[in-house]
């Protein structure tokens, strides 16, 4: 069998609500919980051979959502302004009929979607905020096209600098979180 990355493994962890930038826990066994979690899933990514590139096509190739390469997405927003990487999200929405003022990164369908083939597309909704049948039209969209055109590797910050600038905002982060 093919070694797999920890958050593949552990879906669970990873897709977890309480690691979704948005989810404020709101009792003390919550914001323990969520501590937990974090602390675990930053452990896992860390140990994960594929960290660097992760995070890096996390920051300057997609929109990623949730808890990636052991960044949360408010962080990935940091490191891309630092960085001066802009991420564009496709509105494919406004292509399929369905005008419902929400953008949905088809890149980022796909890739959950791959990098996660036996997780349910129940799962992969409720990670990107859309309905089953969203993700099953971007699905059928992108096999009807003969795939996708991901951006090109090669452009962009290099791992180093992701990395170098993901370091100086997770330290920003923790005296934030001591200081208060």
């Amino acid at each position: 069998m093919a070694d797999i990355t920890a958050c593949v493994a552990h879906s669970d962890l990873f897709l977890h609500p309480l690691l979704d930038d948005t989810a404020q826990a709101s009792t003390g066994t919550e914001r323990r919980r969520q501590e937990i979690l974090r602390t675990r899933a930053t452990a896992l990514c860390a140990s994960c051979p594929v960290q660097g590139r992760c995070l890096t096509d996390a920051v300057a190739r997609f929109d990623v959502a949730g808890f990636v390469a052991g960044t949360t997405r408010k962080q990935r927003k940091e490191i891309r302004a630092r960085l001066g990487v802009d991420v564009t999200q496709d509105d494919l929405d406004s292509f399929t009929g369905a005008p419902s003022g929400r953008q949905f990164d088809r890149r980022e369908i796909y890739r959950l979607r791959m990098a996660n083939p036996a997780l349910p597309l129940s799962s992969i909704a409720s990670k990107i905020g859309c309905s089953v049948s969203t993700v099953k039209r971007h699905l059928r969209r992108i096999e009807e096209e003969g795939g996708i055109d991901l951006p090109q590797a090669g452009s962009g910050p290099s791992a180093e600098q992701v990395l170098a600038v993901a370091a100086e905002v997770r330290e920003g982060i923790r005296r934030d979180q001591v200081a208060a």
